[in-house]
């Protein structure tokens, strides 16, 4: 009888975590990008679709390219330096490397290799927080399959499945047609991914097995051959850009708009439709492959319905890309396979290598406007993210969302009290095990090297009474004590205005270390990053769990009203002042990027 007692005395003690845990759910953040525009919510959108998935083509390819003796050659900062270079292969601009690796820009992180853990584990959010289901790898060139790469995000995405990351599984894009690469690259990967089962909790399946774009056509009858056309389903790449599928099975991976569906069985229904970003092709080409930097190229503000967008810079606004999500809605398929991720290099090739560029082509990127990567970059200042929230959005639309949490009533907090928060809601959870450091070679001469993880936020939740907003966080170790740069702040936006205060957010606390034991509170000034005092509160720090009790009138609110609305962040140990894109680099932020919790009555 006693046994049973302390069972059931055990289990009431840990009912509560199991009652108010939960996933990390993206669909219940805010964000607004760089241009303004917010991502609509689930009132707007409606309720998650079922069997409905999207992919993303995802390169591996960013290995092997590491010398010491050259530097990073940048399309973008040559022709902006350099004009003349564009009409001049021998111009010392491009070295003497070539065709080499050009970058049509720099990413977020860096001019990255894919063998880097950090990167990876960073990929690994994006992807997971933009609702990504499957990535893409690319392994159509030759028989290169990238294997160190692949090993390397198999096993960074495993361990961040553990902390709580809900990762893209994985899959693969193998030469456009049954030549003897493409069976070289599928023997192989059977061989060394898929055979001995390591990484199956990864395999995207389709029909019931793992799916590969690739061509089974080539297969023998050997008992090897036999095994691996029944192991998989096949759903070969069709290259073109116009033509749709010309065999039952084919599926696309980027057209001009209006694109085709593919897969369609006896009721009209289509399996897989393609989106790009842009498209290597132009009317000169008659839609067909062409390289990206000859005239009249579908860039990034291009729009068969509406032209070229007149705006200085409309390459940021996605045109192109949204008539082409506009045209999956139509069709409306079960995988939309979007082109693409993180491409962004590309060779310098002369005529006799079978393009028509004048004097030299780059195929399939080339500057800001003509390139279709969406991971974010740094060339494009506080809006190298606007694809990736462009994504997001048409990912909702298509899929649906699922229903936030409303707030629990409202109850007073004694901070600083065991087992204030077990009946409040929501939970915001954030993800474990991303403090992580950085030390790894990038492209060229450039090595990488970032310490700055500290304080590993895992939770937050939000309080109110008539008086006071409470706010909790909590982290995977003890918190640190308060002091160095920028030790756990938080960020609010208390009006949901983004033309109000730094990029929306009208105050943040701890910007500043802690004075007399009290939390300092700021509030944006000139609306930028630019603080002024305007209160201390105060806080308590006890283990691995801060909380913060800051009065309803520091913040402008009403203490006869229940009614709040208002977003919030954490962030530990940002690095660049000022610099939003700081958010997705440095120390720990929840959530990341320009997302941001919602906390709200009404």
């Amino acid at each position: 009888m006693k046994r049973l007692v302390d069972r059931l005395f055990l289990f009431m003690l840990i009912l509560p975590q199991f009652l108010f845990s939960q996933e990390v759910n993206s669909d219940h953040w805010a964000a607004t990008d760089g241009l303004g525009r917010k991502l609509s919510t689930y009132n707007e959108i409606g309720s998650s679709r079922q069997n409905k998935y999207v992919g993303i083509f995802y390169l591996t390819w960013h290995q092997n390219r590491h010398n010491d003796n050259s530097e990073i050659r940048n399309i973008t900062h040559i022709l902006r330096q350099y004009p003349e270079a564009l009409s001049d292969y021998d111009h010392p601009a491009w070295g003497n490397n070539k065709p080499g690796a050009f970058f049509w820009e720099e990413p977020i992180f860096g001019y990255y290799l894919t063998t880097d853990p950090w990167v990876m584990r960073k990929h690994a959010e994006l992807l997971a927080d933009a609702k990504i289901d499957v990535v893409f790898c690319d392994a159509t060139n030759l028989s290169l399959t990238y294997d160190e790469s692949v090993l390397n995000m198999m096993t960074v995405w495993t361990q961040a499945r553990k902390d709580g990351v809900k990762t893209p599984s994985i899959a693969f894009v193998l030469p456009f047609g049954a030549n003897e690469y493409s069976l070289t690259s599928l023997r192989h990967l059977y061989q060394t991914i898929y055979k001995d089962g390591k990484f199956k909790d990864l395999w995207f399946e389709w029909e019931g097995k793992p799916l590969i774009m690739a061509y089974p056509d080539n297969l023998t009858n050997s008992p090897e051959d036999r095994e691996i056309s029944g192991f998989f389903t096949f759903r070969p790449g069709q290259p073109d850009y116009v033509t749709g599928p010309i065999r039952e099975n084919h599926w696309g991976w980027l057209e001009v708009y209006p694109q085709h569906g593919f897969g369609e069985d006896s009721d009209g229904n289509y399996e897989q439709v393609a989106v790009g970003v842009g498209q290597n092709a132009s009317a000169a080409s008659g839609g067909h492959c062409t390289a990206y930097n000859t005239p009249g190229t579908y860039g990034r503000d291009f729009s068969m319905e509406k032209g070229v967008d007149p705006r200085a810079e409309g390459y940021l606004y996605g045109w192109n890309f949204q008539e082409q999500w506009d045209r999956a809605f139509e069709l409306d398929p079960k995988l939309v396979f979007v082109t693409e991720w993180n491409e962004f290099i590309a060779g310098q090739w002369l005529p006799e290598h079978g393009w028509e560029g004048d004097p030299f082509s780059f195929v399939d990127l080339f500057d800001w406007n003509r390139s279709r990567d969406i991971e974010p970059n740094k060339g494009w200042g506080d809006k190298g993210d606007v694809y990736y929230y462009q994504l997001v959005e048409n990912i909702r639309r298509f899929k649906g969302m699922d229903k936030p949490e409303q707030p629990s009533p409202p109850v007073t907090i004694k901070i600083g009290k065991p087992g204030q928060w077990k009946n409040v809601r929501p939970l915001y959870t954030h993800y474990k095990g991303n403090t992580g450091i950085r030390n790894h070679d990038g492209y060229d001469n450039m090595h990488y090297t970032d310490s700055s993880g500290r304080n590993d936020i895992i939770q937050a939740q939000v309080a109110r009474d008539n008086t006071n907003i409470y706010f909790m966080v909590k982290t995977a170790e003890n918190i640190t004590t308060p002091t160095g740069k920028h030790w756990m702040m938080l960020f609010i936006d208390i009006d949901r205005d983004k033309t109000t205060g730094w990029y929306g957010y009208d105050f943040v606390i701890n910007r500043q270390l802690p004075h007399n034991k009290k939390a300092i509170v700021e509030r944006s000034i000139q609306n930028k990053w630019i603080w002024e005092k305007v209160s201390e509160c105060n806080f308590t720090v006890n283990g691995n769990i801060l909380e913060i009790k800051i009065p309803k009138s520091i913040l402008g609110l009403s203490e006869d009203s229940d009614s709040v609305d208002f977003e919030f962040k954490w962030n530990d140990n940002m690095q660049d002042d000022g610099n939003i894109m700081d958010f997705y680099v440095s120390g720990d932020t929840a959530p990341g990027g320009r997302f941001n919790f919602v906390y709200s009555t009404k």
